[in-house]
This record gives structure tokens, C-alpha cells and sequence, in this order.
């Protein structure tokens, strides 16, 4: 297999300005170029890089690359959702002006996103449970987990001010939902991650979906006298925590797919292959959340396959799900692993030249970052690139 030397990635920088409310949030406008933004990882990669030798790579080596990476990932992340997210689901949306005559359907809609955040404990500590010994996973988990428990808290909001449940009833329902424990459906971390990039495109285009009914857009008449603009903010606002979690979860996929090609093809295929969204199974009423979520069109199906597995392919250079059943096919009938033949098989999955440089760019995007506070002046960022790689 043919080499080539590789470049040193270069720094870039990235701001987020925008307007901002007067309790320092940001505004409607703001966030919504913040959705867009959060959708595709920024490519901060410019300027000639310099040549790097190639060098032999072993198993502990990679996983170290990939462990400094999501170190500077987190640090990269936590100082940009301080800045750009740090709002608070009690005093952040006008509840007082919730309307109060919304459709049943609409109140199940909220009642069952209420019942998925009830679980970000059991979310929480289950992952932390197999990534501890990752410090820039774990530390991402336990922020996470906070962003989540305000998703909990907003839509608790939003049901008691719909005033279409008392206080106690919420409480009862809450009792109910806490008697059950989530666990994980993969217990490696590998399947976990690529599982949590799914989960998190298709929770941010549930709310993304919800968003068009509470600002009146749904195509759907039965939701036509549904609009209401505090829910379509609350809406809004939890897509741009997802997309943002998304954002993550995939630079971590992108770093596994980069030195770890063929485990990370295979675990992508067996997580799309029994893929479901977490909690189904525990939550008491969910075959009535799920009816009405589903014709509502907020999701489904045809919208996991349009709206989920499309773009996280299309955003992971992936050319499509039977490219990767035959591709991990065919690696599988590669029978010795000592030479280069046995990965072959997979440069046909995906674009190992674009693969390549959303790794640079992440490098470049901590880079940046740990130069910005003076980190790397102690602790430099190299690019280590991957010598079994094509050359594009």
C-alpha cells in the first residue's frame, strides 16, 4: 500500500458573536445561526500545513491520539457552551404566556419528552460506568448529563404551565417513570459513542420538528391552531444543546473512524442495524407517546432514514448502509490480518481523503483553543496521522 508524508495541522480560530438577551442568553436570531453552525462542525483548516514522517502506529498509540483529542475536545467545548448556552429552564422562557389551550396531541408531545429526560441519571452514570478511564469522555459526560437535566426541567415546565396536568399528577407520573432503571444497549465504548451520534441527530430533529408546530408550520391541519411562541422557543433552544452534542459525538466518531477504520465500520453497522431510541421499553404510556409522535411527524421511520442516517453518512464520508454491509463483507473474507490487504476492503466505505482532514481540522479547532489560553505553550497538540492510510 502506497504512503505519503502528512502535514502538521495549522490553528485556526472560531468566534461566535451574535446579539444576546439582556440576562447575558442568546437571542432567537443568535440561536438559530447557532443551530446552523452546530449542525457541521466548522472547518477551521487554512494556510499550507507542514510535513509530518510517517511512522508506525501502534494499537496503544492510536488510542492515545484519540484520548488527547477528546481531552482538548472537552475543554474546546465547555468554554464554547459557557459562552454561547448557558441559560437556565426556569427564568430563560416567558411560562407565564404559555398558552393554555393547546391540542391533546401537543400535550402528549411535551408529557412524552418529559418522560425521555426523566432518564438523564440512568443515561448519566450508565456511560461514565464504561468511559471512565477516558478523562475528556468522561468529564464531556458529566456536562452533558447537566445540559440534560435542564432538557428534564424545561419540558417539566412546560407541562405544568400548559396547565393540562397538576402538580401532583406530573409528580405521580414522574414516580412512575423514576421506578424504572435505563441500561445501556452496547457496553463498549466504541458502540456507545457511534450510538449517541445517532440518538443525538434524531433527538435534535424531534425538537427540531416539535419547533414547526409551536411556530405553526406543521403541514399537518390538525395542528394548525397550535402555535405558540414561548414553546417554539423552548423547542429551539433544546435542538441547539443536541446539535451541539451531536457536533461532538461526531468529531469522536470521525477520530475512531480515522484510527480504528475497520472496528468503527463494523460497530456503525450494528448500531444502525438495532437502532433505537433509549428509554422505548420502560416508559409506561409510550405506545401513546410514540403513536402521536409519529403522526404528528415528528418522527419515524422514513424521518430516521432521511433526516438521521443520511447526514451522519453524508457528515462521516460513509457512501451509503449497503456500501457498508458489503464492505465489511468483503474485509471479513480477507483471511490473514499481518499484511495491508485485509483493510482494503474498506476505502471503498467511506472517503479516506475527507476522513482524513476532519481529523486536521479537529486538531486544528483544539489547537486553536489550547493556544488561545496558553496551554499549548506547556502541552502541544501534534496531528499524528495514521501511516496506513490511502494516499487520496
Amino acid at each position: 500500500m502506497t504512503v505519503k508524508s502528512y502535514p502538521n495541522s495549522t490553528n485556526g480560530t472560531s468566534s461566535g458573536a451574535g446579539s444576546r438577551l439582556k440576562n447575558g442568553s442568546p437571542s432567537y436570531e443568535t440561536l438559530t445561526g447557532t443551530l446552523s453552525e452546530a449542525m457541521l462542525p466548522p472547518d477551521l483548516t487554512e494556510g499550507k500545513p507542514k510535513e509530518w514522517p510517517v511512522a508506525v502506529l501502534s494499537r496503544e498509540e492510536r488510542e492515545r491520539q484519540v484520548e488527547r483529542a477528546f481531552a482538548g475536545l472537552y475543554r474546546w467545548y465547555v468554554a464554547r457552551s459557557q459562552k454561547m448556552r448557558n441559560w437556565n429552564p426556569d427564568s430563560e422562557f416567558e411560562w407565564s404566556r404559555m398558552r393554555t389551550d393547546h391540542s391533546d396531541d401537543v400535550v402528549q408531545l411535551i408529557e412524552g419528552f418529559f418522560a425521555v429526560e426523566q432518564y438523564t441519571p440512568d443515561y448519566t452514570s450508565e456511560i461514565l460506568r464504561i468511559v471512565r478511564q477516558s478523562s475528556g469522555r468522561s468529564n464531556f459526560q458529566l456536562r452533558w448529563g447537566a445540559e440534560e437535566e435542564r432538557h428534564a426541567n424545561t419540558w417539566e415546565n412546560a407541562l405544568l404551565f400548559s396547565q393540562r396536568r397538576s402538580p401532583e399528577a406530573i409528580e405521580d407520573y414522574k414516580g412512575q417513570l423514576r421506578n424504572n432503571n435505563w441500561t445501556l444497549p452496547w457496553e463498549d465504548p466504541l458502540h456507545m459513542m457511534l450510538y449517541t451520534v445517532f440518538q443525538e441527530r434524531a433527538t435534535q430533529i424531534n425538537y427540531l420538528n416539535f419547533a414547526k408546530i409551536a411556530r405553526g408550520e406543521s403541514e399537518n391541519p390538525a395542528f394548525a391552531g397550535d402555535a405558540d411562541p414561548v414553546l417554539a422557543r423552548a423547542c429551539t433552544l433544546l435542538a441547539v444543546d443536541e446539535a451541539a452534542h451531536y457536533a461532538f459525538f461526531l468529531e469522536g466518531a470521525r477520530l475512531y473512524l480515522y484510527y480504528q477504520p475497520e472496528e468503527t465500520l463494523q460497530a456503525i453497522h450494528d448500531v444502525i442495524s438495532h437502532f433505537a431510541m433509549p428509554a422505548q421499553n420502560i416508559i409506561p404510556n409510550w405506545p401513546v407517546v410514540a403513536e402521536t409522535i409519529y403522526r404528528a411527524g415528528v418522527y419515524g421511520p422514513r424521518v430516521f432514514q432521511r433526516d438521521v442516517i443520511g447526514p451522519v453518512f453524508d457528515n462521516l464520508t460513509v457512501t451509503g448502509k449497503k456500501a457498508l454491509e458489503n464492505g465489511i463483507k468483503r474485509t471479513r473474507e480477507i483471511p490473514n490480518d499481518e499484511g495491508t490487504m485485509r483493510s482494503t476492503a474498506l476505502w471503498d466505505v467511506f472517503d479516506p481523503g475527507e476522513a482524513e482532514r476532519s481529523v486536521m481540522r479537529l486538531h486544528d479547532k483544539i489547537g486553536a483553543y489550547e493556544a488561545s489560553v496558553g496551554r499549548a505553550a506547556l502541552d502541544p497538540f501534534h496531528f499524528q496521522p495514521n501511516p496506513d492510510w490511502p494516499v487520496a
